[in-house]
């Protein structure tokens, strides 16, 4: 095998694929990425065996062939080159190592058999839609941050993807929990995908169909079974397992009857949060929400530190309800109203009750959020 090719080109790819590539080398070949070289251009893949992802580029190909090599070495030699060089890579034959030459710069890098390269396999994908890459990146961005990170809770180290109707219309879904918080997020049912199972995909799967969706063109294809899922963005094609298990029954933590309504910029309120919550290095202190009509007051205390407090009043927010106070931990805040462009809606029902958080100008996302005793 001997090919050509743009460092800029190949840098870009190796970064997508080095970052699924298996680090702790429990099985060394997971490590590797494959490179096959025909037809005029260079196809890269690598997996875990639970995600994979292949990417095809332009090269120049002087002589036919597959080699494996190890990704992230091969990653970090290339990133460090100079800008517009060309890198050749040449092997005379599977088992003679990899050479790379990029203008005065030579090395030669150890293969793997490319018999030992393990194929995960999509199987049969039989519902296929094409997907905006912005609705996507929405879906992800307003969820991921409610995945859970609790393994014994596996069913929740994903995002849920699922078919639903509200009132007839039909909606693509996209659910995140872990316990504490959830995140909801719909968009419109795409053609093709009325028929598709839930499906629940990885924590690690969405944090790489994350970077290549800012890459990726103006439509995602997606296809999809009850154990797989394929994302075809331009060149770069990812194919994951879906996790096995059962989601449970969001709609059923969704409080129906708060009506105790707070508006608030959310500029105002994260700002205000963030300063009452310094006064404690604890993550999971709470931050205490006292409501009165036409007045907010945020407080938070340490027993080392003292006490904080903060008054938004009725220039600021909008309440008229009856009084309330509520706390919740300053972090699970900031994650919901990061996601609110300009004002943030809260409605109660009492201090121990679930709370609804809503972005006032983006009505296709809801958040629940779980007081804490104060």
């Amino acid at each position: 095998m001997k090919f050509s090719a743009e460092r800029a080109t190949l840098l870009k790819a190796l970064a997508h694929i080095q970052s699924v590539a298996e680090k702790r080398n429990t099985i060394p070949i997971l490590a590797n990425v494959l490179i096959h070289a025909a037809d005029g251009q260079l196809s890269l893949k690598a997996t875990d065996m639970e995600i994979e992802v292949v990417e095809v580029i332009p090269a120049t190909i002087k002589r036919e062939g597959a080699t494996t090599a190890p990704a992230a070495v091969l990653y970090e030699i290339v990133r460090k080159l100079p800008d517009n060089v060309l890198v050749e890579l040449d092997q005379a034959d599977g088992d003679t190592p990899l050479q790379l030459r990029a203008d005065r710069y030579a090395t030669r890098l150890n293969v793997l058999s490319v018999d030992d390269f393990p194929s995960m396999g999509a199987g049969e994908l039989p519902c296929r839609f094409k997907l905006n890459a912005g609705v996507l990146r929405s879906l992800i961005d307003r969820t991921r941050f409610a995945i859970s990170t609790e393994e014994t809770r596996y069913y929740l180290n994903g995002i849920f993807f699922h078919a639903a109707d509200a009132d007839g219309v039909p909606l693509l879904r996209a659910v995140a929990t872990d316990g504490h918080r959830l995140a909801r997020v719909e968009t419109d049912l795409p053609e093709g995908a009325a028929e598709m199972p839930g499906v629940i995909i990885p924590r690690k799967t969405v944090a790489e169909l994350r970077k290549l969706i800012d890459e990726a063109p103006e439509e995602i294809e997606v296809a999809l079974s009850e154990t797989r899922v394929q994302f075809t963005a331009g060149s770069i094609m990812l194919t994951s397992k879906l996790i096995d298990g059962t989601f449970p029954e969001y709609d059923r933590v969704i409080p129906r009857n708060n009506n105790r309504i707070l508006r608030v910029g959310k500029k105002d309120f994260s700002d205000a949060v963030a300063r009452v919550a310094a006064i404690s290095q604890e993550r999971s202190r709470p931050v205490k929400l006292t409501l009165e009509p036409g007045l907010l007051t945020l407080s938070a205390s340490s027993p080392e530190q003292g006490v904080a407090k903060e008054e938004l009043d009725d220039n600021r927010i909008s309440y008229d309800a009856e009084s309330l106070e509520i706390g919740f931990q300053a972090r699970y805040l900031n994650d919901i109203t990061d996601q609110v462009e300009k004002e943030v809606e809260f409605a109660f029902s009492d201090s121990a009750a679930p709370t609804i958080v809503r972005d006032v100008d983006s009505p296709s996302a809801l958040y629940v959020l779980m007081p804490m005793r104060v």
